[in-house]
């Protein structure tokens, strides 16, 4: 099969997701200048750079209540700040809860249940049981082509990680099984890793 997405796929569902997968999901929890905490999971998500470390994170579509964008881009363009939140299996479905659209200005991590707790390096607060989490300063947002499709560039400035997810000096991802977005409505989760040196290693 090949097909021109401007042209269409014909098939029941886009199979665009399923293709660039497993995507990590970055869970960005965000603060507005007044106050109000959000947090919505983003499956275009990814790490962009090390030295000095780097991530970024795309937006697509709008709400009602926001004009052009959703609360989490509205919210950083207003602060300059964000927290990605790494999702563990534990965190599944309270993860899966924060993607509900609610109007602006709802807390999400109340709305979920989930603990907060304050971020080192910005005014954010982050989930207080992830895994690990990077605090990041905005470095640039970028329209992308569609409506309303934005890319969001942060530098990281702070690095949590969770004291039982270490093991040998090394972030275990076989203790916390990081959560993926695949295509439709599928996910996974990794509990298997294995070594393979580069050539040259």
């Amino acid at each position: 099969m090949f097909y021109r997405p401007a042209e269409g796929h014909g098939l029941p569902h886009d199979p665009f997701y399923a293709v660039v997968s497993p995507r990590p999901i970055g869970w960005i929890s965000t603060r507005g200048q007044d106050g109000q905490d959000n947090l919505a999971p983003y499956s275009f998500f990814n790490a962009v750079a090390s030295r000095p470390p780097q991530v970024m994170f795309a937006s697509s579509g709008d709400k009602p209540d926001r004009t052009g964008t959703k609360d989490t881009l509205a919210l950083i363009r207003e602060t300059g700040a964000f927290c990605v939140n790494v999702v563990g299996w534990n965190q599944r479905e309270a993860m899966n809860a924060t993607s509900a659209p609610l109007p602006a200005g709802a807390d999400e991590f109340a709305a979920a249940g989930l603990p907060k707790a304050p971020c080192e390096t910005i005014p954010c607060a982050r989930v207080a049981d992830a895994p690990a989490a990077l605090e990041c300063r905005l470095t640039g947002i970028v329209r992308l082509a569609g409506r309303a499709n934005w890319l969001v560039l942060g530098a990281v400035t702070g690095v949590h990680l969770r004291d039982d997810c270490l093991r040998d000096g090394r972030l275990d991802v076989t203790l916390f099984r990081p959560v993926a977005r695949l295509g439709y409505r599928d996910y996974a989760h990794v509990d298997r890793v294995w070594e393979m040196p580069r050539p040259g290693d």
